[in-house]
């Protein structure tokens, strides 16, 4: 495994630089990405920025708000937190985790950290989240990133999202302070940042660690596009059209919600957001589904006749059909 040695802390130039190892610089063996980020909110790439995140919150306190390439929900992140990430360049359509989470799991324990995963994509202690995972994929082959909450700043976390209710009410839980912890309170305090960071970092490598240094033509190009495909207004809010119904739904997968716009009975516009995860090209999928009449077996045979694989992780596409016919009647014109 290959170690990429980036100290930036700009959020736009570091999820570029996944994109750029996965799409114009392909390495010969697996990588791993150790860094962190000036106060950031992280927004899934199927969710509505509008219904995660305070965005005027966000612009009067200089919090930067990107979209990520993955699935999953927002998260809040700043030079208390520190991201992961593993590319791996064997070809794999499926989203796993397990894979990528034991092994942090392992060296928390290790250092005395009582962290495990919550079965969907969380590694928590105490029942608090510690660790928010995504993946997603590129030609097959598979990012996995994830957030490890070392000493963050909870109080600025609390005021920057929007919470869903929903996700609150069902877990019985009273806020997001009482959802989340830092792992630093289960430290020493003379365990700093930079401590945490080298410990996991040679815990993940183990004995046989080669360190890529990145070059200037390396950085020059990553920074385009971090400019191309993430900091830019229609990167981060391209995703929010108006529609007239949507319809949310919370599944074993996540939260799942159908927005449509229909004429004379049929599909005009479909999109799918939420909190979950996919290997699949989410917007492919929708655009296909244009033009079909939105009545059960329209809609069931023509999901049927797109794939045969399930579209989206733990969330089946009987489901999803489902969903997208879960609009009263009187929407239909």
């Amino acid at each position: 495994m290959l170690f990429i040695n980036n100290d930036s802390n700009d959020v736009y130039f570091n999820f570029a630089l996944e994109h750029y190892f996965v799409t114009e610089k392909q390495m010969n063996e697996p990588l791993l990405v150790f860094w962190r980020t000036e106060p950031t909110l992280m927004v899934g790439k199927y969710q509505n920025i509008y219904e995660e995140v305070d965005v005027n919150y966000a612009k009067q306190h200089d919090i930067n708000i990107v979209r990520r390439p993955s699935g999953g929900g927002t998260i809040y992140t700043d030079l208390g937190s520190w991201q992961f990430t593993f590319i791996h360049y064997q070809t794999q359509r499926e989203i796993f985790f397990d894979d990528f989470t034991q092994p942090v799991i392992v060296a928390l324990n290790r250092l005395g950290v009582p962290a495990e995963f919550n079965g969907r994509n969380d590694i928590m202690i105490e029942n608090k989240k510690i660790s928010g995972n995504a993946q997603y994929k590129e030609k097959g082959i598979t990012v996995h990133h994830g957030s490890l909450l070392f000493d963050t700043d909870i109080e600025e976390m609390v005021r920057s999202t929007t919470v869903d209710e929903h996700k609150i009410i069902s877990k019985s839980i009273k806020s997001i302070r009482d959802r989340v912890t830092n792992i630093a309170e289960y430290l020493s305090n003379d365990f700093t940042a930079m401590d945490f960071k080298q410990y996991m970092v040679k815990e993940l490598m183990g004995n046989e660690a080669t360190i890529y240094h990145l070059t200037r033509t390396d950085i020059a190009r990553i920074n385009e596009l971090a400019d191309q495909l993430f900091r830019s207004w229609e990167a981060k809010y391209k995703r929010n059209p108006t529609f007239t119904r949507t319809t949310t739904h919370y599944l074993a997968g996540g939260k799942l919600s159908v927005s449509l716009n229909i004429k004379s009975g049929r599909i005009a516009e479909l999109q799918l957001t939420g909190d979950f995860f996919s290997g699949e090209d989410i917007e492919e999928f929708c655009q296909k589904l244009v033009g079909t009449r939105l009545d059960e077996q329209a809609i069931r045979e023509k999901i049927t006749e797109l794939t045969d694989q399930s579209l989206i992780y733990n969330i089946s596409n009987e489901e999803i059909a489902t969903a997208i016919l879960d609009i009263p009647q009187r929407n239909i014109d």
